[in-house]
């Protein structure tokens, strides 16, 4: 393990980029082996290049933005998973409505019959069963 270390001194290593790029070579091998279409094995290694040539790249700060811009790209698909995930968490205990006027997402508990819902953006009421 000593030798990796030596190696790996001064390089940039693994980040959210570089899996992610790992990832993709593998579905792509995955999908090529199903379909048996020899085009796309080929196109499947070049993810795993780029991959490799991040992580023992000893250009940090390029590299460092390269990931800040993938992060920034993929920020609103991951709030919007953790969005739906917390919906789907909260479905047995309440109750998901959009605001008439604006259209906001509100949540209301469960079991409370009939309530005046009052949207805390524009203010707006309204009844619904809940």
């Amino acid at each position: 393990m000593n030798w990796l270390r030596k190696l790996m001194i001064g390089r940039y290593g693994g980040d959210q980029l570089s899996i992610f790029l790992l990832v993709l070579s593998m579905i792509l091998t995955l999908i090529s082996r199903i379909v048996r279409i020899p085009i796309l094995i080929t196109i499947s290694y070049v993810p795993l290049f780029i991959a490799v040539y991040r992580i023992f790249s000893r250009n940090l700060q390029k590299r460092r933005m390269e990931n800040y811009r993938f992060a920034i790209f993929v920020s609103p698909i991951y709030s919007k998973l953790k969005q739906v995930q917390s919906t789907i968490k909260g479905l047995k205990t309440h109750r998901y409505y959009r605001c008439t006027k604006c259209k906001a997402m509100l949540r209301v508990p469960k079991g409370k019959g009939k309530i005046l819902i009052t949207c805390p953006k524009c203010k707006d009421k309204f009844t619904r069963k809940t």
